[in-house]
């Protein structure tokens, strides 16, 4: 099986879906949730015909001071409104009015508030964990491999493969904030930093393989040997994401429920790029790096 090969089309195909979403969230922004940007999310219930307009919530928040609610129906019939910070009496306030203007009961289900400070410490924060994992990803396999020729190589196309995983969890939040007002929350930063970890894992039990072969298959050509490796892991990584993860997951995207449903996607896909990337874009890009292929890319030749 000669995968390497068509190394050119799985980065194509790469391309593609990074592209199309990532296009997406450069027109649209990035919709960031209020663990991000500090707000209030409240989630109300009303008797069954009694929901009022969206014009009529929209004047009792202005009557509030509050100008940005956003106001969004559920499939079970409540109501989330999203706007920018309440404190406990304008919420109160905000109730009354409801009650009011519904005639009716309304059932809170749903009150969450987040300061801007907040916001902007989960915001730090998530960027620091992806630094810091990276750096130490690097540090790990380079030490792991120091005795293999070219040892930083490996660290570098193991960031590549992350970076590529990182890009697709956002292309895909890119095309579902379009289509279906995906958010990023705190799940997400949940789901990114496990794909992280799940990518790390794969790519290095790729390159642990090439580094064992390279060992006893001294006398092959480069390519021949990645692509060896990546055939011996093959069936052991397709094997063991969908036995363990990927088949539990998919259920809980289809029966999981709407909160849940978000974060499970994100994770399906992007736990599914992992593997993908540790060996169909990580490997060959060691072999593309060996082979300096870059050099003929416009048409010049080697020699040249």
């Amino acid at each position: 099986m000669n995968i390497l090969s068509k190394r050119y089309y799985f980065f194509a195909f790469s391309l593609i879906l990074i592209i199309s979403g990532l296009t997406l969230l450069a027109i649209n922004g990035v919709p960031l949730s209020l663990d991000f940007t500090g707000g209030t999310l409240f989630e109300v219930q009303f008797e069954n015909g009694k929901t009022p307009d969206t014009s009529t919530i929209l004047s009792i928040y202005e009557d509030s001071n509050i100008d940005d609610a956003q106001i969004t129906s559920t499939e079970i019939g409540s109501v989330i409104i999203r706007s920018s910070f309440l404190t406990n009496e304008v919420r109160d306030e905000v109730l009354k009015d409801l009650k009011t203007a519904s005639d009716s009961e309304v059932t809170v289900i749903r009150f969450d508030s987040v300061g801007p400070s907040i916001g902007r410490q989960v915001t730090q924060r998530a960027a620091i964990a992806v630094a810091v994992a990276s750096i130490l990803v690097v540090l790990f396999i380079i030490w792991s491999f120091r005795k293999v020729e070219n040892a930083f190589r490996y660290g570098v196309c193991a960031i590549l493969a992350m970076l590529h995983d990182i890009a697709i969890i956002f292309s895909i939040t890119g095309i579902g904030a379009y289509f279906f007002n995906w958010q990023v929350d705190s799940l997400f930063l949940t789901a990114l930093l496990t794909v992280i970890g799940f990518s790390m894992q794969d790519t290095i039990v790729v390159f642990d393989r090439i580094r064992e072969n390279s060992n006893i298959l001294r006398r092959l050509e480069y390519e021949k040997l990645v692509n060896h490796s990546i055939v011996q892991t093959l069936q052991r990584s397709i094997n063991t994401q969908l036995m363990t993860v990927e088949f539990l997951l998919l259920a809980l995207a289809l029966f999981g429920g709407v909160t849940l449903q978000e974060f499970a996607i994100v994770l399906l896909v992007g736990l599914l790029s992992g593997t993908y990337s540790s060996i169909f874009v990580a490997a060959p890009i060691l072999v593309v790096w060996e082979k300096r292929e870059w050099q003929t890319w416009f048409g010049r030749s080697a020699n040249a």
